[in-house]
This record gives structure tokens, sequence and C-alpha cells, in this order.
């Protein structure tokens, strides 16, 4: 397995995340185990960074965590008048104007957003707790395994917050608007079960059989060809917000695109 330049590794490794490469599959880890993998700025920096870093050779990023939970969530010295030094802490944040406030918060969101890249599969490993922010990173991936273990939960409302880090979209989809402001509103703990079926979870296996798990997922993702995945993740990405006819328009381009690449007459 290699690794990208040293320098950017040891960079991001310093903000609690990993990224190593195999091929064509990428594997980031988050490792601030002893914090239980809370989140900082500076984490999100070093996740954003390796979006941008990934080889276009990339075919599936698996997200996975150190230590026995994936995410607590959003490091609680932020909310501490000393936050943690070199960031803004919610008080500052609270008191920039409107521009500065709402470029931060976008900044912040860089570091969910390109796991659903459509040149890209991403797969969250999921143990333990995965709280706030760290339940929100899991819905930025496509998909979800999920130890027995698992305990998702969307604390943001409970603290007079809201999720802001592009977890409310994925959520809704996967389970509905009523069960998502539920979940939201009450900061309730979701266990394997209900996250399997309620859909925010493909699979849940014993603690011990997660890594296997997501390597033979892994592998299946990869054996079909590369442009026939990606065309398929935009038809259904597309799905929800286009009309029954449009979504048949789009099939068929979709599908003209295969056919000629395959005769070897694509653009």
């Amino acid at each position: 397995m290699t690794t990208l330049a040293l320098d950017d590794q040891q960079l991001w490794e310093q903000a609690g995340v990993r990224l190593e490469l195999d091929g064509e599959t990428a594997v980031v880890t988050l490792c601030r185990p002893e914090r239980r993998n809370a989140q900082s700025p500076a984490m999100w920096r070093g996740l954003a960074a390796i979006g941008r870093a990934l080889p276009g050779t990339v075919r599936v990023v698996v997200l996975r965590a150190e230590g026995v939970s994936f995410s607590a969530g959003l490091d609680r010295a932020m909310f501490t008048p000393e936050g943690i030094p070199g960031e803004p802490n919610f008080i500052a944040l609270a008191h920039a104007d409107d521009k500065e406030l709402d470029e931060t918060i976008a900044f912040y969101q860089e570091a969910f957003t390109w796991w659903r890249r459509p040149d890209l599969v991403s797969i969250a490993a999921v143990q333990g707790h995965a709280v706030g922010a760290g339940f929100q990173l899991a819905l930025a991936c496509d998909l979800r395994v999920v130890a027995e273990d698992v305990q998702f939960a969307m604390k943001e409302t409970s603290l007079g917050l809201v999720p802001d880090l592009t977890g409310t979209k994925p959520l809704t989809d996967l389970v509905g608007y009523a069960r998502a402001l539920e979940i939201c509103a009450t900061g309730r703990w979701v266990g394997a079960e209900e996250a399997v079926a309620s859909g925010l979870a493909n699979v849940a296996v014993p603690a011990a059989e997660l890594e296997g798990t997501v390597r033979d997922l892994t592998a299946a993702l990869l054996a079909a060809p590369r442009n026939a995945v990606n065309e398929t993740k935009a038809l259904l990405q597309g799905a929800a917000d286009r009309s029954y006819e449009e979504q048949r328009t789009a099939e068929r381009a979709a599908q003209a695109r295969r056919l000629r690449d395959l005769a070897g007459i694509g653009d």
C-alpha cells in the first residue's frame, strides 16, 4: 500500500486523519482514538485536502476510524472560551458578520461534500458512537456498513444548534422526513437494527467482521466497469429530482453513451 507525499501525510495525521492508497482503493482513517475521533476544523481541512489530492485512478474510498468509536462528534473545546488554539470558537463565530460566518461554515462543509462525487463510490465503516459531526460524516458517504454496536445520534439540536455539515439532505433521503425530524429534534440514539431497517445502513455485522465485509464490498464494486458504475450512480443520484419521464430520458442518454463507449466510438 502506497501513500501520498510524506509532508502532507504528516500534516493530515497531526489533524487526526490518514490516507492510504492501494491501487483503485483509497482508505481514509480517522486516527484520534484517544479522543474518540472528535472532529476539529484542522481535521476538516485535512479531509477536504484529501478529497482534492486523490489520484484519478481511485474508484472506491473507504472511510474508517480507529478505536471504539467512529467519531464522538465536534471537539467540545470549540464550545469553551479558550477554544482550540488557532481556531475560532463558537463565540467568535457568533460575532462574525453574515458573509464571514457563511463562508466559514461553507469551508467546514467542504470536508463532507466530495464523498459523493460521481467518479467515486464511498463506503463508511462505522463502529461504536457516530455522533453529530460523526453521524454527518458517515452520511456524507454513498454506503454505510456498520458494526452491531453502532450508535448514531444527531445531538446538534439538543445543544441549541442545527446539523450544518451536509447531513440533513442524505438523512431525509434515506429515512424520510418524519423520521429524520424525530431523530434530529430528539437527539436520540439509533442502533444497528433500526439503521438497517430504515435504510440508514446497508448492512450490520459483528464488529470483528466489519473490516472483512467492507473489503468484500469494495471488491464487488471494483468488479464492474468504472464508467458503467459512474453512469449508474449519476442516474440514481438525480432520480429524486426528476420526473418519471425525465428519468427515462436520462436513462436513454446514459445508455447511448455506454453503448458507444463499448463500441469504441464514444467521445
